[in-house]
Protein backbone atom coordinates (compact mmCIF):
# COMPACT_ATOMS: atom_id res chain seq x y z
CA UNK A 1 0.00 0.00 0.00
CA UNK A 2 3.09 2.41 1.13
CA UNK A 3 4.74 1.78 -2.91
CA UNK A 4 0.89 2.66 -4.19
CA UNK A 5 1.03 5.78 -2.46
CA UNK A 6 4.47 7.31 -2.98
CA UNK A 7 3.91 6.01 -7.15
CA UNK A 8 0.38 8.00 -7.39
CA UNK A 9 2.24 10.98 -5.89
CA UNK A 10 5.26 10.61 -8.13
CA UNK A 11 3.05 10.10 -11.33
CA UNK A 12 1.01 13.20 -10.19
CA UNK A 13 3.74 15.64 -9.86
CA UNK A 14 5.24 14.48 -13.49
CA UNK A 15 2.13 15.07 -15.09
CA UNK A 16 0.50 18.39 -13.33
CA UNK A 17 2.95 19.73 -11.11
CA UNK A 18 -0.31 20.07 -8.89
CA UNK A 19 1.46 18.47 -5.25
CA UNK A 20 -1.55 19.42 -3.74
CA UNK A 21 -4.02 16.75 -5.44
CA UNK A 22 -0.79 14.17 -4.89
CA UNK A 23 -1.36 15.10 -0.99
CA UNK A 24 -4.96 14.50 -1.20
CA UNK A 25 -4.95 11.25 -3.05
CA UNK A 26 -2.15 9.96 -0.32
CA UNK A 27 -4.15 11.64 2.49
CA UNK A 28 -6.98 9.40 0.88
CA UNK A 29 -5.41 6.66 0.39
CA UNK A 30 -3.74 6.59 4.26
CA UNK A 31 -7.23 7.32 5.30
CA UNK A 32 -8.48 4.43 3.54
CA UNK A 33 -5.72 2.40 4.99
CA UNK A 34 -6.23 3.40 8.86
CA UNK A 35 -9.97 3.21 8.54
CA UNK A 36 -9.37 -0.53 7.32
CA UNK A 37 -7.31 -1.21 10.08
CA UNK A 38 -9.77 0.05 12.49
CA UNK A 39 -12.40 -2.26 11.15
CA UNK A 40 -10.35 -5.21 11.17
CA UNK A 41 -9.42 -3.93 14.80
CA UNK A 42 -13.32 -4.17 16.12
CA UNK A 43 -13.88 -7.21 13.71
CA UNK A 44 -10.88 -8.87 16.14
CA UNK A 45 -12.94 -7.49 19.43
CA UNK A 46 -16.03 -9.02 18.48
CA UNK A 47 -14.53 -12.20 17.39
CA UNK A 48 -13.13 -12.46 21.26
CA UNK A 49 -16.35 -11.17 22.81
CA UNK A 50 -18.80 -13.39 20.34
CA UNK A 51 -18.36 -17.48 21.26
CA UNK A 52 -20.06 -19.51 18.84
CA UNK A 53 -20.37 -22.81 21.12
CA UNK A 54 -21.89 -20.31 24.12
CA UNK A 55 -25.46 -19.63 25.09
CA UNK A 56 -25.17 -15.75 25.61
CA UNK A 57 -28.50 -15.73 27.49
CA UNK A 58 -27.81 -18.36 30.11
CA UNK A 59 -23.75 -18.85 29.82
CA UNK A 60 -24.20 -22.19 29.12
CA UNK A 61 -22.52 -24.28 26.64
CA UNK A 62 -24.88 -24.12 23.51
CA UNK A 63 -26.53 -26.94 21.02
CA UNK A 64 -23.24 -26.84 19.03
CA UNK A 65 -21.66 -27.62 22.01
CA UNK A 66 -23.23 -30.63 23.11
CA UNK A 67 -22.78 -32.67 19.41
CA UNK A 68 -19.29 -31.75 19.79
CA UNK A 69 -18.70 -32.95 23.24
CA UNK A 70 -21.06 -36.26 22.51
CA UNK A 71 -18.74 -36.58 19.73
CA UNK A 72 -15.79 -36.28 21.65
CA UNK A 73 -16.54 -38.61 24.57
CA UNK A 74 -18.28 -41.45 22.76
CA UNK A 75 -15.58 -43.56 21.15
CA UNK A 76 -15.02 -46.77 22.21
CA UNK A 77 -16.93 -48.09 24.55
CA UNK A 78 -17.42 -45.84 26.57
CA UNK A 79 -20.57 -44.65 28.36
CA UNK A 80 -22.68 -41.78 27.94
CA UNK A 81 -25.97 -40.57 29.33
CA UNK A 82 -28.08 -37.63 28.02
CA UNK A 83 -30.79 -35.73 29.81
CA UNK A 84 -33.19 -33.63 28.10
CA UNK A 85 -34.95 -30.82 30.52
CA UNK A 86 -37.67 -29.05 29.49
CA UNK A 87 -39.45 -26.28 31.86
CA UNK A 88 -43.37 -27.02 31.98
CA UNK A 89 -44.61 -23.57 32.88
CA UNK A 90 -41.79 -21.67 30.76
CA UNK A 91 -44.41 -20.43 28.05
CA UNK A 92 -47.22 -19.44 30.29
CA UNK A 93 -44.79 -17.26 32.57
CA UNK A 94 -43.46 -15.67 29.64
CA UNK A 95 -47.07 -14.20 27.72
CA UNK A 96 -48.43 -13.29 31.65
CA UNK A 97 -45.06 -11.28 32.83
CA UNK A 98 -43.30 -10.53 29.66
CA UNK A 99 -39.72 -11.50 28.38
CA UNK A 100 -37.99 -9.65 31.25
CA UNK A 101 -39.33 -12.23 33.32
CA UNK A 102 -39.04 -14.99 31.12
CA UNK A 103 -35.25 -13.91 30.47
CA UNK A 104 -34.70 -13.70 33.79
CA UNK A 105 -36.18 -16.96 35.11
CA UNK A 106 -34.09 -18.89 32.25
CA UNK A 107 -31.16 -17.70 33.95
CA UNK A 108 -32.15 -18.91 37.44
CA UNK A 109 -33.18 -22.01 36.13
CA UNK A 110 -29.75 -22.39 34.23
CA UNK A 111 -27.57 -21.32 37.76
CA UNK A 112 -29.81 -24.24 39.59
CA UNK A 113 -29.57 -26.80 36.20
CA UNK A 114 -25.38 -25.67 36.61
CA UNK A 115 -25.29 -25.78 40.15
CA UNK A 116 -26.85 -29.25 40.35
CA UNK A 117 -24.57 -30.68 38.07
CA UNK A 118 -21.31 -29.24 39.56
CA UNK A 119 -18.28 -30.59 38.12
CA UNK A 120 -19.82 -34.51 37.67
CA UNK A 121 -21.67 -33.84 34.53
CA UNK A 122 -21.65 -30.83 31.38
CA UNK A 123 -25.10 -28.95 31.43
CA UNK A 124 -25.76 -26.78 28.07
CA UNK A 125 -28.96 -24.14 26.64
CA UNK A 126 -30.16 -25.75 23.60
CA UNK A 127 -32.76 -22.90 23.29
CA UNK A 128 -35.84 -21.63 24.82
CA UNK A 129 -37.09 -23.67 27.82
CA UNK A 130 -34.95 -26.44 26.66
CA UNK A 131 -31.79 -27.11 28.89
CA UNK A 132 -29.58 -30.73 28.63
CA UNK A 133 -27.02 -32.49 30.75
CA UNK A 134 -24.20 -35.12 29.29
CA UNK A 135 -21.73 -36.80 31.11
CA UNK A 136 -19.82 -40.14 30.22
CA UNK A 137 -18.54 -42.78 32.08
CA UNK A 138 -19.17 -46.19 34.45
CA UNK A 139 -22.57 -45.41 36.13
CA UNK A 140 -23.15 -41.89 34.38
CA UNK A 141 -26.62 -43.08 33.91
CA UNK A 142 -27.41 -43.13 37.91
CA UNK A 143 -25.40 -40.12 38.52
CA UNK A 144 -27.81 -38.05 35.96
CA UNK A 145 -30.68 -39.61 37.07
CA UNK A 146 -29.78 -38.51 40.75
CA UNK A 147 -28.85 -34.69 39.45
CA UNK A 148 -31.76 -34.70 37.77
CA UNK A 149 -34.33 -35.07 40.02
CA UNK A 150 -32.30 -33.05 42.14
CA UNK A 151 -33.28 -30.37 39.72
CA UNK A 152 -36.83 -30.98 39.34
CA UNK A 153 -36.97 -30.68 43.23
CA UNK A 154 -35.42 -26.97 43.32
CA UNK A 155 -37.69 -26.15 40.33
CA UNK A 156 -40.95 -27.45 41.65
CA UNK A 157 -40.18 -24.28 44.26
CA UNK A 158 -41.51 -20.68 43.76
CA UNK A 159 -38.92 -17.97 42.42
CA UNK A 160 -39.76 -14.48 43.03
CA UNK A 161 -38.62 -12.06 39.88
CA UNK A 162 -39.17 -8.50 39.94
CA UNK A 163 -41.57 -9.20 43.11
CA UNK A 164 -43.29 -11.25 40.95
CA UNK A 165 -44.17 -14.85 42.43
CA UNK A 166 -43.27 -17.09 39.53
CA UNK A 167 -43.83 -21.31 39.99
CA UNK A 168 -42.28 -23.65 37.01
CA UNK A 169 -41.40 -26.98 36.63
CA UNK A 170 -39.06 -29.97 34.86
CA UNK A 171 -40.33 -32.39 32.87
CA UNK A 172 -37.02 -34.60 31.96
CA UNK A 173 -35.87 -37.25 29.43
CA UNK A 174 -33.06 -39.47 30.01
CA UNK A 175 -31.15 -42.04 27.32
CA UNK A 176 -27.97 -43.65 27.23
CA UNK A 177 -25.69 -44.78 24.73
CA UNK A 178 -22.35 -46.96 24.54
CA UNK A 179 -19.92 -45.80 21.87
CA UNK A 180 -20.17 -49.19 19.94
CA UNK A 181 -23.92 -48.98 19.12
CA UNK A 182 -23.30 -45.85 16.88
CA UNK A 183 -25.55 -43.84 18.47
CA UNK A 184 -25.46 -39.85 16.85
CA UNK A 185 -25.55 -37.31 19.55
CA UNK A 186 -29.03 -36.45 17.47
CA UNK A 187 -30.29 -39.63 17.72
CA UNK A 188 -29.61 -39.81 21.52
CA UNK A 189 -30.93 -36.20 22.11
CA UNK A 190 -34.47 -37.50 20.24
CA UNK A 191 -34.62 -40.40 22.55
CA UNK A 192 -34.36 -37.83 25.22
CA UNK A 193 -37.26 -36.10 23.95
CA UNK A 194 -39.23 -39.00 23.68
CA UNK A 195 -38.54 -39.94 26.76
CA UNK A 196 -39.70 -36.44 28.49
CA UNK A 197 -42.47 -36.16 26.81
CA UNK A 198 -43.01 -39.32 28.63
CA UNK A 199 -42.80 -37.70 31.41
CA UNK A 200 -45.19 -34.73 30.78
CA UNK A 201 -47.91 -37.16 29.99
CA UNK A 202 -47.31 -38.86 33.85
CA UNK A 203 -47.80 -35.28 35.39
CA UNK A 204 -45.35 -33.66 34.67
CA UNK A 205 -42.32 -32.82 37.09
CA UNK A 206 -40.17 -36.59 36.75
CA UNK A 207 -38.01 -37.76 34.80
CA UNK A 208 -38.45 -40.81 32.61
CA UNK A 209 -35.69 -43.25 30.67
CA UNK A 210 -36.16 -43.90 27.13
CA UNK A 211 -37.26 -47.09 25.89
CA UNK A 212 -37.90 -48.88 22.82
CA UNK A 213 -41.23 -48.95 23.84
CA UNK A 214 -41.87 -45.63 24.27
CA UNK A 215 -40.82 -44.81 21.06
CA UNK A 216 -43.66 -47.39 20.08
CA UNK A 217 -45.80 -45.34 21.77
CA UNK A 218 -44.75 -42.05 20.10
CA UNK A 219 -45.16 -43.06 16.72
CA UNK A 220 -48.74 -44.49 17.77
CA UNK A 221 -49.73 -41.28 19.69
CA UNK A 222 -48.41 -39.15 16.17
CA UNK A 223 -50.42 -41.12 14.10
CA UNK A 224 -53.24 -40.63 16.31
CA UNK A 225 -52.96 -37.39 16.83
CA UNK A 226 -53.49 -37.08 12.69
CA UNK A 227 -56.42 -38.68 13.07
CA UNK A 228 -57.79 -37.01 15.92
CA UNK A 229 -57.51 -33.95 13.59
CA UNK A 230 -59.72 -35.55 11.12
CA UNK A 231 -62.13 -36.86 13.06
CA UNK A 232 -62.96 -33.32 14.47
CA UNK A 233 -63.68 -32.51 11.22
CA UNK A 234 -65.29 -35.03 9.96
CA UNK A 235 -67.60 -34.74 13.39
CA UNK A 236 -66.84 -38.49 14.23
CA UNK A 237 -66.71 -37.51 17.89
CA UNK A 238 -70.75 -37.90 20.02
CA UNK A 239 -71.54 -37.23 23.57
CA UNK A 240 -73.44 -39.90 25.65
CA UNK A 241 -74.96 -38.56 28.81
CA UNK A 242 -75.13 -40.42 32.26
CA UNK A 243 -77.32 -39.36 35.07
CA UNK A 244 -76.61 -38.17 38.70
CA UNK A 245 -79.17 -38.61 41.58
CA UNK A 246 -80.25 -37.48 44.76
CA UNK A 247 -78.84 -39.03 47.63
CA UNK A 248 -82.16 -39.40 49.47
CA UNK A 249 -84.98 -39.03 46.97
CA UNK A 250 -82.59 -41.25 44.28
CA UNK A 251 -84.14 -39.19 41.65
CA UNK A 252 -82.24 -37.84 38.64
CA UNK A 253 -81.20 -34.43 39.50
CA UNK A 254 -78.07 -33.74 37.58
CA UNK A 255 -76.56 -35.09 34.13
CA UNK A 256 -72.61 -35.57 32.77
CA UNK A 257 -71.55 -35.83 29.21
CA UNK A 258 -68.89 -38.43 28.61
CA UNK A 259 -67.46 -37.71 25.02
CA UNK A 260 -66.67 -41.06 22.66
CA UNK A 261 -64.90 -41.42 19.39
CA UNK A 262 -66.51 -43.62 16.71
CA UNK A 263 -64.55 -44.18 14.24
CA UNK A 264 -65.57 -45.36 10.47
CA UNK A 265 -64.94 -48.52 10.61
CA UNK A 266 -67.53 -48.60 13.96
CA UNK A 267 -64.79 -49.04 16.42
CA UNK A 268 -65.86 -46.91 19.89
CA UNK A 269 -62.19 -45.44 21.27
CA UNK A 270 -62.52 -43.90 25.06
CA UNK A 271 -61.28 -40.49 26.37
CA UNK A 272 -58.90 -42.57 28.24
CA UNK A 273 -57.09 -43.34 25.24
CA UNK A 274 -57.11 -39.91 22.46
CA UNK A 275 -57.80 -37.02 25.34
CA UNK A 276 -53.53 -37.63 26.84
CA UNK A 277 -53.11 -37.23 22.66
CA UNK A 278 -55.30 -34.08 22.74
CA UNK A 279 -53.73 -32.55 25.30
CA UNK A 280 -50.19 -32.94 24.26
CA UNK A 281 -50.91 -31.73 20.66
CA UNK A 282 -52.69 -28.68 21.68
CA UNK A 283 -55.77 -30.04 20.06
CA UNK A 284 -57.70 -30.12 23.22
CA UNK A 285 -59.17 -26.77 23.32
CA UNK A 286 -60.60 -27.30 19.93
CA UNK A 287 -62.02 -31.21 21.18
CA UNK A 288 -63.27 -29.41 24.51
CA UNK A 289 -65.41 -25.94 22.63
CA UNK A 290 -67.17 -28.67 20.74
CA UNK A 291 -68.55 -30.53 23.78
CA UNK A 292 -68.91 -27.47 25.19
CA UNK A 293 -71.14 -26.55 21.98
CA UNK A 294 -72.42 -29.55 21.75
CA UNK A 295 -73.82 -29.94 25.40
CA UNK A 296 -75.53 -26.37 25.05
CA UNK A 297 -77.41 -27.47 22.10
CA UNK A 298 -78.44 -30.35 23.25
CA UNK A 299 -79.51 -28.96 26.71
CA UNK A 300 -81.24 -25.71 24.99
CA UNK A 301 -84.10 -28.36 24.76
CA UNK A 302 -84.02 -29.13 28.18
CA UNK A 303 -86.33 -26.62 30.08
CA UNK A 304 -84.96 -25.58 32.84
CA UNK A 305 -81.94 -27.72 33.31
CA UNK A 306 -78.50 -26.18 34.87
CA UNK A 307 -75.53 -27.49 32.72
CA UNK A 308 -72.35 -27.99 33.71
CA UNK A 309 -69.62 -28.52 31.52
CA UNK A 310 -66.38 -29.75 32.38
CA UNK A 311 -63.11 -27.61 30.94
CA UNK A 312 -59.85 -28.99 30.37
CA UNK A 313 -56.61 -27.13 32.35
CA UNK A 314 -55.44 -26.13 28.58
CA UNK A 315 -58.72 -24.23 28.03
CA UNK A 316 -58.86 -22.74 31.21
CA UNK A 317 -54.96 -21.65 30.85
CA UNK A 318 -56.11 -19.85 27.27
CA UNK A 319 -56.81 -16.32 27.61
CA UNK A 320 -58.80 -16.41 24.83
CA UNK A 321 -61.19 -18.88 26.51
CA UNK A 322 -63.53 -16.27 28.51
CA UNK A 323 -63.95 -14.98 24.98
CA UNK A 324 -64.83 -18.48 22.85
CA UNK A 325 -67.58 -19.12 25.63
CA UNK A 326 -69.17 -15.73 25.31
CA UNK A 327 -69.31 -16.30 21.66
CA UNK A 328 -70.45 -20.41 22.33
CA UNK A 329 -73.57 -18.83 24.55
CA UNK A 330 -74.60 -16.24 22.11
CA UNK A 331 -74.46 -19.18 19.12
CA UNK A 332 -76.38 -21.47 20.57
CA UNK A 333 -79.37 -19.38 23.07
CA UNK A 334 -77.79 -20.93 25.93
CA UNK A 335 -78.45 -18.59 29.27
CA UNK A 336 -75.30 -18.10 30.90
CA UNK A 337 -77.13 -18.47 34.47
CA UNK A 338 -77.65 -22.31 33.28
CA UNK A 339 -74.33 -23.05 32.81
CA UNK A 340 -72.13 -24.48 35.21
CA UNK A 341 -68.18 -25.04 34.08
CA UNK A 342 -66.57 -27.81 35.82
CA UNK A 343 -62.63 -27.59 36.27
CA UNK A 344 -60.18 -30.45 37.67
CA UNK A 345 -57.61 -29.19 40.63
CA UNK A 346 -55.14 -29.77 38.00
CA UNK A 347 -56.52 -26.58 36.01
CA UNK A 348 -55.66 -24.68 39.56
CA UNK A 349 -52.31 -25.94 40.21
CA UNK A 350 -50.46 -25.09 37.22
CA UNK A 351 -51.57 -21.59 36.66
CA UNK A 352 -53.71 -20.26 39.92
CA UNK A 353 -52.85 -16.72 38.20
CA UNK A 354 -54.17 -17.04 35.05
CA UNK A 355 -57.07 -19.25 36.46
CA UNK A 356 -58.27 -16.95 38.94
CA UNK A 357 -57.85 -13.93 36.53
CA UNK A 358 -60.33 -16.07 33.31
CA UNK A 359 -63.11 -17.64 36.46
CA UNK A 360 -63.55 -14.01 37.48
CA UNK A 361 -64.48 -12.91 33.69
CA UNK A 362 -66.39 -16.07 33.44
CA UNK A 363 -67.93 -15.62 36.71
CA UNK A 364 -69.27 -11.98 35.41
CA UNK A 365 -71.60 -13.54 32.86
CA UNK A 366 -73.65 -15.61 35.35
CA UNK A 367 -71.91 -18.51 34.81
CA UNK A 368 -71.24 -20.78 38.04
CA UNK A 369 -67.96 -22.84 38.59
CA UNK A 370 -67.46 -26.06 40.83
CA UNK A 371 -64.76 -28.37 41.04
CA UNK A 372 -64.23 -32.10 40.17
CA UNK A 373 -62.32 -34.76 40.91
CA UNK A 374 -61.36 -33.57 44.45
CA UNK A 375 -59.63 -35.33 46.44
CA UNK A 376 -57.12 -36.71 44.14
CA UNK A 377 -53.56 -34.80 45.71
CA UNK A 378 -53.35 -31.38 44.35
CA UNK A 379 -55.99 -28.58 46.04
CA UNK A 380 -56.28 -27.55 49.52
CA UNK A 381 -58.68 -25.86 51.73
CA UNK A 382 -57.12 -22.75 51.05
CA UNK A 383 -57.99 -23.15 47.27
CA UNK A 384 -61.78 -23.96 47.99
CA UNK A 385 -62.14 -20.34 49.71
CA UNK A 386 -59.54 -18.84 47.00
CA UNK A 387 -61.73 -19.93 44.01
CA UNK A 388 -65.25 -19.99 45.62
CA UNK A 389 -66.94 -22.82 44.22
CA UNK A 390 -70.37 -24.04 43.79
CA UNK A 391 -70.30 -27.40 43.76
CA UNK A 392 -68.02 -30.16 45.26
CA UNK A 393 -67.31 -33.74 43.39
CA UNK A 394 -65.29 -36.07 45.30
CA UNK A 395 -63.38 -38.19 42.86
CA UNK A 396 -64.01 -42.27 42.68
CA UNK A 397 -60.49 -43.14 43.79
CA UNK A 398 -61.36 -41.67 47.18
CA UNK A 399 -65.23 -43.27 47.42
CA UNK A 400 -63.93 -46.58 46.81
CA UNK A 401 -60.69 -46.05 49.44
CA UNK A 402 -63.37 -44.86 52.12
CA UNK A 403 -64.68 -48.49 52.12
CA UNK A 404 -61.75 -50.16 53.66
CA UNK A 405 -59.52 -47.40 55.02
CA UNK A 406 -60.70 -44.59 58.02
CA UNK A 407 -58.10 -42.56 56.46
CA UNK A 408 -59.71 -41.74 53.49
CA UNK A 409 -63.20 -41.87 55.15
CA UNK A 410 -61.68 -39.43 57.44
CA UNK A 411 -61.01 -37.41 54.52
CA UNK A 412 -64.20 -37.78 52.75
CA UNK A 413 -66.53 -36.30 55.68
CA UNK A 414 -63.86 -33.68 56.28
CA UNK A 415 -64.54 -32.66 52.58
CA UNK A 416 -68.24 -32.22 53.04
CA UNK A 417 -67.91 -30.86 56.18
CA UNK A 418 -65.79 -28.05 54.67
CA UNK A 419 -68.15 -27.84 51.56
CA UNK A 420 -71.00 -27.59 53.77
CA UNK A 421 -69.06 -24.42 55.69
CA UNK A 422 -68.07 -22.55 52.13
CA UNK A 423 -72.26 -23.54 51.78
CA UNK A 424 -70.79 -25.60 48.43
CA UNK A 425 -72.96 -28.95 47.28
CA UNK A 426 -70.88 -32.36 47.14
CA UNK A 427 -71.54 -35.01 44.54
CA UNK A 428 -69.88 -38.75 45.15
CA UNK A 429 -68.71 -40.30 41.45
CA UNK A 430 -68.12 -43.93 41.19
CA UNK A 431 -70.44 -44.85 43.14
CA UNK A 432 -71.08 -48.99 42.13
CA UNK A 433 -72.43 -50.95 45.39
CA UNK A 434 -75.24 -50.18 47.78
CA UNK A 435 -72.47 -50.60 50.45
CA UNK A 436 -70.30 -47.53 48.70
CA UNK A 437 -73.69 -45.38 48.24
CA UNK A 438 -74.89 -46.03 51.78
CA UNK A 439 -71.56 -44.80 52.79
CA UNK A 440 -71.57 -41.37 50.99
CA UNK A 441 -75.27 -41.10 51.41
CA UNK A 442 -74.17 -41.50 55.32
CA UNK A 443 -70.81 -38.97 55.01
CA UNK A 444 -73.71 -36.30 53.54
CA UNK A 445 -73.31 -36.11 49.46
CA UNK A 446 -76.06 -34.47 47.96
CA UNK A 447 -75.67 -36.18 44.61
CA UNK A 448 -74.55 -39.82 43.78
CA UNK A 449 -73.37 -41.44 40.03
CA UNK A 450 -72.63 -44.57 39.02
CA UNK A 451 -73.61 -47.38 37.50
CA UNK A 452 -75.28 -48.90 40.59
CA UNK A 453 -78.09 -45.93 39.45
CA UNK A 454 -77.11 -45.53 35.29
CA UNK A 455 -75.14 -46.21 32.87
CA UNK A 456 -73.83 -43.21 30.08
CA UNK A 457 -77.03 -42.63 27.60
CA UNK A 458 -77.36 -40.79 23.61
CA UNK A 459 -78.70 -37.15 24.27
CA UNK A 460 -82.21 -38.90 22.71
CA UNK A 461 -82.82 -40.85 25.14
CA UNK A 462 -82.50 -38.32 27.84
CA UNK A 463 -85.63 -36.83 27.22
CA UNK A 464 -87.72 -39.88 28.71
CA UNK A 465 -86.47 -39.35 31.67
CA UNK A 466 -87.62 -35.74 32.01
CA UNK A 467 -90.03 -33.93 34.04
CA UNK A 468 -92.55 -34.02 31.25
CA UNK A 469 -92.58 -37.90 31.35
CA UNK A 470 -92.51 -38.72 34.45
CA UNK A 471 -92.17 -37.20 37.79
CA UNK A 472 -88.62 -37.13 37.83
CA UNK A 473 -86.99 -34.07 38.60
CA UNK A 474 -83.96 -33.50 36.18
CA UNK A 475 -82.53 -30.31 37.89
CA UNK A 476 -79.22 -30.22 36.57
CA UNK A 477 -76.89 -31.47 33.91
CA UNK A 478 -73.71 -32.19 34.26
CA UNK A 479 -71.14 -32.53 30.97
CA UNK A 480 -67.39 -33.63 31.12
CA UNK A 481 -64.74 -34.83 28.90
CA UNK A 482 -63.26 -37.83 31.14
CA UNK A 483 -59.79 -37.45 31.43
CA UNK A 484 -59.08 -33.60 30.06
CA UNK A 485 -57.33 -31.82 32.88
Amino acid sequence: MLALVLSAVAITHGLTGNMIFAVGVAALIGAICIGGFRLADRRIALQGCFKPDLDSLSDLPNRRALHRDFAASSSGSNEVAMALIDLDRFKQVNDHFGHFVGDELIRRCAEVIRDKCGSEAHCYRLGGDEFAILMSGIASGTIVEGICRKIISTLEKPVTISSREVVVGASIGLAKSVGADGLTSSELLRRCDVAMYASKRAGKMRCTWFSEGLDRNREAMLEMDDELRKALTNEEFVVHYQPLVDAESREIVAIESLIRWERPDGQQVGPNVFIPVAEESGLINAIGLWVLRRACTDALDWEGIMLSVNISAAQLRNPEFPVQLGHILEETGFPAERLELEITETCLVLDPVVAERNLDVIRGFGVNVSLDDFGTGYASIGFLRQFRFEKLKLDRSLVVDAETDEGSRAMMLSSVTVARALKMGVAAEGVETEEQAHLVRSAGCDQIQGWLYYKAMPASEVSQYLPSNDETDLSAGSVQIRGAA
